[in-house]
């Protein structure tokens, strides 16, 4: 995955004036584009195409200080149809007008080139089982909300506190198949992880395929496959918040596994009263790398 990686931002570089095919590279690379982007986003701290951007802006600024052709070429080079899209785009990572630029030599902002390597510390231990699973499903009270990556999630917070305290009991009895008990899922991510893309938040449990569930409530359809199950324990939500971050800085690069499109999965297994304290179990779709 390091390698594929590196190669990512090589092509990046090569094709900084044209789209990037990342689902042809993906399987030059023998991965998926969706195992590619969540390993970028998590690694880079950006987006792919948040990295894309800077560095196309990087490089246009060196043609644009230099003052060799006018705007709208420059413009044109670089995929924008126009000066307005791409003044919009130099001012989101310069901070200042394509003119003002060329008149003043700056300010610019540069985005080195990234180079991924990898240091397995092993400061995390990465408490780990795999799992393959039949299909299943996940039911329980849905709602669209903001990825957040860091601390609690206020929306999430809201949703669970709009539920009345005898619905919680209702939904822990349906539990019929692992993940077992009340469930924490995350579904319909943006491959990028973007924080702040919505995300379909659902608070519920899980079911067999054939389970009969009251219509009141939202399913989500789990196809069966294979699960890397990490378990965390530690001041919530930063113990598992740093376990998620640790799958993609260790556990992936490590292992012969790949992320594949699908919910991600947290079980509460036991907690203190005031929730300060929690130990969960993280269910994330996996397929052989």
């Amino acid at each position: 995955m390091i390698s594929a990686l590196n190669r990512l931002v090589d092509l990046v570089e090569q094709h900084l004036n044209e789209e990037l095919d990342l689902s042809g590279l993906a399987g030059s690379l023998g991965t998926t584009e969706y195992h590619l982007r969540r390993m970028f986003s998590s690694l880079a701290g950006m987006p792919l195409s948040e990295y894309v951007r800077r560095r196309r802006m990087t490089i246009a600024a060196a043609d644009v200080v230099r003052g060799g052709d006018d705007l709208l070429g420059i413009a044109v080079r670089y995929g924008y149809g126009s000066t307005e899209a791409f003044g919009r785009a130099f001012r989101a990572v310069h901070g200042a007008n394509p003119g003002d630029v060329r008149r003043d030599g700056g300010p610019l902002r540069t985005q080195p080139q990234l180079r991924f390597r990898l240091t397995v510390e092993g400061a995390i231990p990465m408490d780990t089982r795999i799992v393959d699973r039949p299909a299943f499903r996940l039911v329980g009270h849905a709602a669209r909300v903001p990825l957040i990556h860091h601390g609690v999630n206020p929306h999430i917070q809201q949703h669970i506190a709009g539920l009345p305290m005898e619905e919680h009991a209702r939904l822990k009895s349906l539990s019929d198949t692992e993940p077992a008990g009340l469930l924490q899922v995350s579904d319909d991510v943006d491959p990028d992880a973007t924080e702040g893309t919505e995300l379909t938040y659902l608070h519920g449990v899980a079911v067999g395929a054939d389970t009969a569930a009251p219509g009141d409530l939202d399913a989500i359809e789990v196809p069966a496959g294979t699960w890397a199950v990490f378990r965390t324990s530690g001041p919530h939500p930063q113990a598992l918040q740093t376990a998620w971050a640790a799958t993609a800085t260790e556990w992936f690069p490590s292992n012969p596994w790949r992320l594949r499109p699908g919910p991600s999965i947290v079980a509460i297994l036991d907690r203190a009263a005031d929730f300060s304290t929690a130990t969960c179990e993280l269910w994330l779709p996996i397929e052989p790398a």
